[in-house]
């Protein structure tokens, strides 16, 4: 695969003997609101966790240790003894990736999201469970947690591959697209419907299978392929060529407004397209301080600071 042919280019001379799973996934449990409830029963969620994203098995393709996905995840628990079940949580999750950049120490951020609608039960002497097949399992608020997860795990892989080659991540998309459609029902489990917000886990992924959102996989690719990966050997026609095809995304976004891929795609690569648009001469920047005002309202000052 792509991702494995760059991976060598990039680690050439190292041996590729060692295979690994998919993910270098970091979870953090933060529970500073949390009170009443033994510090142990905190650790062994963290680790449980850990090794729940990093041990399974989320491809059916061997990835090097190299090739291996740098992700972060930090789950905030806001709540505890939900319904008074006291071993059910609310949360906020924030779920960060990064992938290296071609011939440079560089990693450019693929995630960058924050899901707020996390509630699950932990049992800490219960082994964590889940299955393609059987996403719902027998307990909601128990298989909430484990859906939620390996729904982010192929989200993660969807935007890493999509990356290296043109829609290469619909696949994982679909992954994703399953465990929506056959998500845990429950009293407090949210987030899986498309009437309960516009820009949840529901929406990111049927809007990234979705033919009307194409032009952002293009736009991914672009980015990263042919305007990131080279811009060691060509700095200004990489740069160009990544803020021209930024008017793809406009466009998409004037089409769709509000859309939760979008929203999803500008949260990952705000702060780079600021840097890029620096980089780019003064006399230049307008037209592309233009188009990210429209896209990315929230951070319109720091645009609008480069003019």
């Amino acid at each position: 695969m792509l991702k494995k042919l760059f991976s060598v280019l990039m680690i050439s001379g190292l041996s590729m003997a060692s295979w690994a799973q998919e993910l270098n996934c970091k979870v953090t449990i933060l529970r500073d609101k949390i009170t009443g409830v033994d510090n142990q029963v905190f650790v062994d969620m963290q680790r449980a966790l850990n090794e729940f994203m990093n041990n399974r098995k989320w491809t059916t393709e061997e990835f090097a240790a190299t090739e291996k996905i740098d992700c972060n995840i930090m789950i905030n628990l806001t709540g505890n003894k939900l319904n008074g079940d006291p071993e059910a949580f609310g949360a906020t999750m924030n779920i960060q990736a990064v992938r290296p950049v071609f011939n440079s120490g560089y990693s450019t951020t693929t995630v960058n999201y924050v899901d707020k609608d996390v509630t699950f039960r932990f049992s800490q002497f219960n082994q964590l469970r889940f299955d393609d097949n059987a996403v719902s399992g027998t307990d909601p608020m128990a298989s909430n947690l484990t859906a939620i997860l390996a729904y982010y795990a192929y989200v993660i892989l969807g935007f890493d591959y999509d990356s290296f080659s043109p829609s290469g991540g619909a696949n994982y998309f679909k992954k994703a697209q399953n465990i929506v459609n056959n998500a845990p029902e429950g009293k407090g489990v949210n987030g899986w419907k498309s009437v309960e917000n516009s820009r949840n886990r529901y929406w990111l992924v049927d809007q990234a299978l979705n033919t009307r959102f194409q032009d952002v996989h293009n736009f991914w690719y672009t980015m990263h392929r042919e305007g990131l990966d080279s811009m060691s050997a060509k700095p200004v026609e990489a740069r160009t060529r990544i803020l021209v095809n930024i008017k793809k995304l406009f466009q998409v976004n004037r089409e769709n407004p509000n859309s939760a891929l979008m929203q999803f795609v500008v949260n990952a690569k705000s702060d780079e397209f600021q840097r890029l648009v620096a980089a780019a001469p003064k006399q230049e920047r307008g037209q592309y301080i233009t188009l990210l005002t429209a896209l990315d309202v929230p951070n319109a000052a720091k645009y609008n600071a480069l003019k």
